[in-house]
């Protein structure tokens, strides 16, 4: 994007999306042609000095290199299986689409210290050019990414918002994957109403649903990644508490698509959004936690392995 089409675009004039920019703002690589003085994540430290610090995320989970923690025991979802007396706003925020929550779904245990409230959640996803499509996760497992990424931010119970939080290490957030498969009903009525925020600042309300119903089944949450990064966009405040669940969510193509296809960058539907992701960080000296999956069974579960083992061994021995 730094070569010659960018130059071009600039001798021949922005259009009114990019004139109406405003100036030093940050942007995805995605709309550094096509906005004026756009700061593309490369940039970001020079407006936001935290976002060259070394704790910054997202990161690649070098699986053979993440360490097994016996103390990452399974999360405790409260009310996530709970849907809000009240709907939900949806809002495109010009990065991406977020979804404000009432705060009450809650997480406690998984290595947290404490409660934690959802007070939103939001997607990164890629783009597709002809019939080749660009993964858009920002993390990634051993150098491979996803089509998709959800986010459900959490604060501390005694915080307000999410950045007083920041400021006393006070945000988990979940991270997790999005896999192309099967057509997922239950983000239906998410994905429907995407035409209607189709431009920065648009939102509308949409029916609450259970959290859990857009997240993998609890059996398939007890093996996930931990360690401790940043927000993904500016100002990328660090002391972030990041959890990256290996089982994916599966939503089919035409789902994933729609993303790409009903949201812009700008007012006047002339830039989709598309590749709203940063690209990995250097881990550095940080250390990547594993949950030991076969220690969060539940204990009769656990129990009935032992003679199955036992038996395996003898056979192997006869």
């Amino acid at each position: 994007m730094d070569g010659l089409p960018c130059l071009v675009f600039l001798f021949l004039g922005y259009s009114a999306f990019a004139a109406a920019a405003s100036e030093g703002s940050w942007c995805y690589a995605s709309q550094q042609c096509e906005v004026l003085n756009c700061q593309e994540p490369r940039l970001w430290p020079k407006l936001y000095s935290e976002c060259g610090k070394d704790k910054q995320s997202p990161v690649n989970i070098l699986t053979r290199q993440a360490t097994c923690n016996d103390s990452l025991k399974a999360f405790k979802f409260i009310d996530y299986d709970v849907k809000s007396r009240h709907k939900w706003n949806m809002k495109n925020n010009g990065h991406t689409v977020i979804v404000l929550l009432d705060e009450s779904g809650k997480v406690e245990s998984g290595g947290l210290n404490g409660k934690y409230k959802a007070v939103q959640f939001h997607f990164h996803w890629g783009s597709q050019v002809g019939k080749t499509r660009s993964p858009g996760s920002e993390h990634s497992i051993d150098g491979e990414r996803y089509p998709m990424e959800l986010h459900i931010v959490h604060i501390k119970e005694k915080f307000s918002n999410v950045e007083s939080a920041i400021k006393e290490k006070g945000v988990a957030v979940l991270g997790f994957f999005i896999k192309a498969g099967k057509k997922n009903s239950n983000y239906e009525p998410l994905i429907s109403n995407l035409e209607k925020i189709g431009a920065p600042e648009q939102k509308v309300e949409i029916p609450a649903l259970p959290l859990e119903s857009l997240i993998p089944d609890k059996k398939d949450l007890t093996s996930f990644y931990r360690y401790t990064g940043s927000l993904t966009t500016p100002a990328c405040n660090e002391e972030v508490i990041w959890t990256l669940f290996e089982e994916p969510i599966e939503l089919e193509w035409e789902q994933i698509e729609e993303f790409w296809e009903k949201v812009y960058f700008d007012r006047e539907k002339n830039l989709p959004m598309v590749d709203n992701f940063r690209p990995v960080q250097p881990l550095g000296a940080r250390i990547v936690q594993k949950s030991n999956s076969n220690l969060l069974l539940p204990l009769r579960s656990a129990l009935l392995l032992v003679p199955t083992a036992a038996f395996l061994a003898f056979t192997w021995v006869s």
